[in-house]
């Protein structure tokens, strides 16, 4: 399935989210910075979307009330919505 998500409170402008057999096949962070966004997408590649949401949920950058991790949680939780 592919799934894209719009953050709210964050850099990135959008993510795509292609998740197979209930597993993180791909993600694509589209702006933010470089460095950090393609790590995440590394990172997440491959891993249980449940262990993700779990893992992302609720982490804070600096006094803006979410992050990338939070809004990719954010993120999979919606996509799980619309299976």
């Amino acid at each position: 399935m592919r799934y894209t998500y719009t953050p709210k409170g964050i850099c990135p402008r959008s993510f795509d989210i292609d998740i197979e057999d209930g597993k993180l096949n791909n993600l694509t962070i589209h702006g933010g910075c470089q460095g950090n966004t393609k790590g995440i997408e590394l990172l997440c590649k491959g891993r249980s979307v449940e262990e993700l949401i779990t893992i992302l949920d609720g982490i804070q950058c600096g006094n803006k009330g979410t992050s990338c991790p939070d809004q990719i949680s954010k993120a999979l939780k919606q996509a799980l919505n619309n299976l």
